[in-house]
């Protein structure tokens, strides 16, 4: 949803509320439409290098042809920079919905929150979230991605693909 600074009579909490969000950034609200923009999603595990996905292409195809190996049963955490202009968001969700040769594995809705435009990126990383792990759970899954806010504006959409391996 898009937070406007105008007033319209809103009441003392909510202003404040707009203001924390804004931070300095409100010389920096032009009155322009909202645009978010998702620029990488780092996926990052004890015992390798982070992985990291540039989602600030035009072409996001490849991402699910080239599949990124992941270790069985290991810890992980997704990262997710991005940038917010012009408007403050409300209520930014993930969605993503995993499946294996096309059979729906698992989904995942997280609420990541509102933010007001800035100069910098945002950054918001994945609470700790566990692999598959057993010669089953061994493969390629493709995952469904988006970036949504609450007046159901999706930011981004793309498609990534993962294999899970026995050892990195």
């Amino acid at each position: 949803a898009v937070v406007s600074t105008q007033s319209t009579g809103d009441d003392e909490a909510l202003v404040k509320y707009k203001q924390a969000l804004l931070g300095d950034a409100a010389a920096g609200m032009t009155g322009q439409p909202l645009k978010v923009g998702v620029q990488k999603m780092t996926f990052l595990s004890e015992g390798r290098d982070p992985i990291e996905l540039d989602l600030s292409k035009t072409d996001l195809s490849k991402l699910k042809e080239e599949s990124i190996q992941i270790k069985e049963g290991c810890e992980y955490q997704l990262k997710f920079t991005f940038t917010v202009a012009n408007e403050i968001v409300s209520g930014l969700r993930f969605h993503q919905a995993i499946s294996r040769k096309n059979i729906p594995a698992s989904k995942v809705n997280l609420m990541l929150g509102s933010f007001g435009p800035r100069e910098e990126p945002h950054e918001f990383t994945t609470p700790i979230d566990e692999a598959p792990k057993g010669m089953v759970a061994r493969g390629k899954y493709h995952a469904k991605c988006k970036f949504i806010d609450d007046d159901k504006t999706v930011h981004l959409a793309w498609e990534w693909t993962f294999k899970i391996v026995q050892d990195w």
